[in-house]
């Protein structure tokens, strides 16, 4: 099973998941052009995508999903409220009806040989979800775009052998930065974005010995940086209420425009 972000951050986000048999996408919010070359990075093209996964209409998830699926016909992946809101969004362009296929929060389905679960997250988007994909006994989650977690998200979050988690921004360079209050308590609402801190308090929650990745994505381009990221998540882990270290796992921050390393889960 192989995990690997394409892009990922503010301005746009694509993550790649597969088995030997079955490929997938979690968003396109990059352009059609720009994920055909990250997937030809890995060997593959769109004539290869079983289906592409939708969290939410945002822009910077569904910015070349209407190119891609009409391209190559791929079918599309998306709760009832998302689908909704999609489709009145001007950019996506007509997509046929029977390439869209409705999913449910909790109500697993499978593609060929991956079992994928949807998951609730708070978001201020329709009807926004995170994934989390199983092979065999192989799990891996795709989890951004939360202003808040809880028990059910620590409880969606357990178990899973790779993650790519949202560390959205660092909350006094959003202070003190240029965005307007208005977007600036949106971000730090609960329906906003994860910061730097709480994503390290999350990942303290579900830490274990078999969690071999942690892919930290979805980083602001004016409200953090690559860096502050890595060493506040760290931070929160080292002085957090568990038995690890941050040093215990591969903690990786998932590149903004171009493919983060491949992690492979065997």
């Amino acid at each position: 099973m192989r995990l690997c972000s394409i892009a990922s951050g503010s301005s746009g986000n694509c993550i790649y998941v597969g088995s030997e048999a079955t490929h997938l996408l979690v968003d396109v919010g990059i352009s059609g052009k720009k994920t055909e070359n990250g997937l030809k990075e890995l060997g593959l093209s769109g004539k290869d995508i079983d289906g592409i996964l939708i969290t939410h209409e945002h822009s910077d998830h569904i910015q070349g999903l209407g190119v891609m699926a009409r391209k190559y016909e791929i079918p599309i992946y998306a709760t009832a409220g998302t689908i909704k809101a999609m489709k009145n969004c001007d950019g996506l362009g007509a997509v046929e009806e029977s390439l869209f296929h409705e999913v449910k929060e909790d109500m697993k389905f499978t593609l060929k040989d991956l079992t994928v679960n949807p998951m609730r997250i708070s978001h201020d988007a329709a009807q926004p979800v995170g994934y989390r994909i199983v092979y065999g006994r192989k799990k891996v989650a795709i989890c951004t775009d939360l202003g808040v977690y809880n028990e059910y998200t620590v409880e969606c979050l357990k178990g899973m052998d790779a993650l790519l988690l949202e560390a959205n921004h660092d909350v006094n360079m959003l202070q003190v930065g240029p965005y307007p209050y208005k977007l600036k308590q949106r971000i730090l609402g609960e329906r906003g974005h994860l910061s730097n801190e709480n994503t390290g308090r999350l990942l303290c929650r579900i830490l274990h010995d078999n969690l071999r990745t942690i892919l930290l994505g979805h980083l602001s381009k004016e409200n953090n940086l690559p860096e502050l990221a890595y060493e506040s998540v760290r931070m929160e882990i080292n002085m957090g209420d568990t038995p690890y270290k941050a040093g215990d796992f591969d903690i990786r921050v998932a590149k903004r425009s171009e493919l983060t390393p491949i992690v492979t889960i065997s």
